[in-house]
């Protein structure tokens, strides 16, 4: 072995991380060895895994439950925007484009690389719609802000259309009321939304169209 074994131990450790090869996790294990504060990552990870939760509404990593977006009533509850991480939340705030609510996947349906439908928040989704028009039909039990439309703020890239048609087929299958759209094709093709300027991001959200429903 090359390496002492608590050095390799963490350079297994990095391996494990998403994008993350055998040369790119020794060179990260080596600058925690060669640099006093990249060892504050320890206790930073400790920190995030103690100190978070997932919000029961929309499924985002957050501080409390219901997560701050969930619980503020100045938030547009008749609009979904439905997103892939919870990077793609923080980019859409601080863009300052969207006043409405969100879900979160935590994740893209991608087979190929072993991210399945099951492992996505769909049922979450699913169940917060179905909810909300039962409301809608039940007799003196209107909800104040029925949910009208489901955004769909995926990536412009195939990951982010494969997502796009399982939610939409899966919206179909239930027969949600609301209506579905998507952000515009203003979007970079291959581009991720936590990269884009705030003006791309509003236009995006100002042009939104329908999807078409198939039936």
């Amino acid at each position: 072995m090359a390496y002492p074994a608590p050095v390799e131990a963490l350079i297994d450790a990095f391996e494990r991380f998403p994008g993350i090869g055998r040369r790119s996790a020794e060179r990260l294990a080596l600058h925690v060895l060669r640099d006093a504060r990249a060892r504050e990552l320890g206790p930073a990870i400790e920190r995030a895994v103690r100190d978070t939760v997932r919000c029961s509404v929309c499924r985002n990593v957050a501080e409390s439950d219901p997560c701050s977006v969930c619980a503020d009533p100045q938030r547009d509850g008749r609009t979904i925007c439905v997103v892939e991480e919870p990077r793609h939340v923080e980019a859409l705030e601080r863009a300052g484009v969207y006043r409405g609510r969100y879900h979160v996947l935590m994740g893209s349906f991608q087979p190929a690389e072993g991210t399945e439908a099951r492992q996505l928040t769909l049922d979450a989704l699913l169940a917060r719609l179905a909810a909300s028009d039962a409301a809608g039909r039940s007799k003196g039990a209107e909800p104040a802000e029925p949910i009208e439309e489901v955004i769909l703020a995926l990536d412009p890239d195939a990951g982010g259309d494969a997502t796009a048609l399982l939610v939409l087929e899966a919206l179909e299958r239930a027969r949600v009321s609301a209506r579905v759209t998507r952000l515009a094709r203003g979007l970079p093709a291959g581009g991720g939304i936590e990269y884009l300027h705030k003006g791309v991001l509003e236009e995006a959200l100002e042009e939104r169209r329908p999807v078409r429903r198939r039936g």
